[in-house]
């Protein structure tokens, strides 16, 4: 039997995971009744929110504020702590709406606050972590793979009772090697008797010995991971890694069909765009980057909108055949 997830379940995954797109999705969802959209993009490190209604009275800002506020806290996207909110009338649709923001405010919005996200405590967070991955979980299996669940929860647990006395052991014998070795030099110095090099040496030796690890491999200098040259370049140039980025987006982008595909580009583009913003002045790139940040933001709106598009037609469908 196949294991079917819930589409929002995954999305609101991905927002928690940072991804703005994802974030778009959820906020649309919750907000829909109070008849505002959202669009969003993270520039500098703060996530800047368009917020867009009919009605004056829909963009209050207290209300709309609180919800928003309340809205991002449940969800604690990673790396996103600063929110600016702007509102205005609902528009026509613009691409460059923060470049007009930014150039133009008191005639572009209505009003704008900055929140700052309240961060959860890491045991706060990991309880967090644990209930949704529960219910995730408890969505996504079927009854007959209860068993599965079960089984993997006593491998878990074997596996920590296993690491625990595996710990307990080292100690017993760390113990033990100081007990031996150490009382006897302490017992030389206090005669007033210095050790002799072979004899220091035999006992280093001999303790080293007993606290290697049974497995020889897992130590060795052969064994340690090493980021390759190539992936440390990509890191150090964040046009390259764009580039890498958009030509995946636009190979995958000529076989995505559902929702959570075309989710995916999205973010992929948008993260692609954020890269080409972090080029400098300096970087002979630098105009290139700047048109490419544009065309690689317009992709991921696009992207976005054919993910909405496409989750909206399966409602649709069920409603006529209903």
């Amino acid at each position: 039997m196949p294991i079917m997830v819930d589409p929002m379940d995954d999305i609101a995954r991905q927002a928690r995971q940072g991804s703005v797109a994802a974030i778009i999705q959820v906020l649309n969802e919750k907000l829909a009744d109070s008849g505002v959209r959202t669009r969003a993009i993270l520039s500098e490190g703060i996530l800047q929110l368009l917020c867009e209604a009919p009605r004056l009275d829909q963009l209050e800002k207290p209300i709309l504020v609180n919800q928003i506020r309340q809205i991002l806290e449940s969800l604690q996207p990673r790396g996103i702590r600063r929110v600016r909110i702007n509102s205005r009338i609902v528009r026509e649709q613009q691409l460059l709406w923060l470049e007009e923001i930014n150039r133009d405010p008191e005639n572009q919005v209505l009003w704008s606050e900055e929140i700052r996200l309240s961060k959860l405590n890491p045991l706060q967070r990991l309880s967090q972590d644990w209930k949704t991955q529960k219910t995730e979980s408890s969505k996504a299996l079927p009854k007959s793979a209860n068993f599965l669940t079960q089984r993997e929860k006593r491998q878990f647990f074997r596996g920590i009772f296993g690491g625990a006395a595996l710990c307990l052991l080292l100690l017993v014998g760390v113990g033990l090697l100081y007990t031996r070795f150490g009382a006897e030099l302490l017992n030389q110095f206090q005669r007033g008797a210095v050790p002799e090099p072979e004899a220091t040496e035999e006992a280093t030796s001999a303790a080293s010995a007993s606290l290697a690890p049974e497995n020889p491999s897992t130590s060795s200098p052969s064994a340690t991971s090493t980021s390759s040259p190539t992936a440390v370049a990509r890191q150090e140039d964040p046009f390259a890694e764009a580039v890498r980025l958009a030509e995946q987006a636009a190979t995958e982008g000529q076989a995505a069909e559902s929702s959570a595909d075309w989710l995916e580009l999205a973010t992929r583009w948008q993260r692609a765009s954020d890269l080409m913003a972090q080029v400098t002045p300096e970087d002979g790139r630098y105009q290139t980057a700047q048109n490419r940040m544009q065309v690689y933001r317009q992709n991921s709106e696009a992207a976005l909108q054919q993910a909405q598009s496409r989750r909206t037609q399966p409602e649709q469908s069920t409603q006529t055949g209903n």
